[in-house]
């Protein structure tokens, strides 16, 4: 498997926008936080490699999101069941050259990738509306307030958020609020990572 190391360098060679690596960080992170959650501890590390990736062609593609992946996954040496969870977060959704991606998330690991990454974009944004600029004092009923606020955060899709709790088989709620405690839990890793690489 490619290291996390690798994997970070990957990322960096298509990825330069401080947004986006934060991002790629934070989905790293809170998925890493899912797998020790639910009961994959000793695959930790590989399902933060796949947060880590998964947005690898946004950048430089975002009309081709999750089309063009595949293909820079695999230049960089990228295992076949990475290339698919990376993919699979963008399933059912059509990206802006028209097409519609079709991997299925099929593995729990994919299907928590699929649910958590557009909540992490909308949580981040709550937390900058906040005093403390944190996720650590955000409550569970300040979050839905926002998720309810249509005009708020409006980039992210609830839509892609209520079928990522459906495939889980989990309440919205549920959801919601694993997903705050992940970010809160792992917001000093993402920030000293930050600092560390220079962003």
């Amino acid at each position: 498997m490619i290291t996390r190391d690798e994997a970070f360098s990957l990322l960096t060679k298509y990825n330069k926008d401080s947004f986006h690596i934060q991002h790629a960080l934070t989905v790293e992170a809170v998925m890493k936080w899912y797998a020790e959650e639910l009961g994959y501890g000793d695959e930790a590390e590989y399902w933060g490699i796949v947060g880590l990736l998964h947005d690898i062609d946004f950048e430089i593609y975002p009309e081709e999101h999750c089309l063009k992946a595949p293909e820079l996954l695999r230049e960089g040496g990228v295992s076949e069941d990475i290339i698919h969870a990376v993919c699979s977060h963008g399933y059912g959704i059509t990206v802006g050259c028209g097409v519609t991606i079709d991997v299925e998330p099929t593995r729990e690991m994919e299907k928590v990738l699929f649910a958590a990454d557009e909540l992490t974009g909308l949580i981040g944004a709550a937390a900058l509306m906040r005093p403390s600029k944190s996720t650590k004092d955000m409550e569970l009923k300040s979050l839905k307030k926002k998720y309810k606020s249509k005009g708020f955060a409006a980039g992210c899709s609830r839509e892609v958020i209520e079928r990522g709790a459906d495939q889980l088989g989990w309440e919205l709620d549920k959801l919601l609020e694993m997903t705050l405690r992940a970010m809160a839990a792992t917001e000093d890793t993402i920030y000293q990572a930050l600092q560390a690489y220079g962003f």
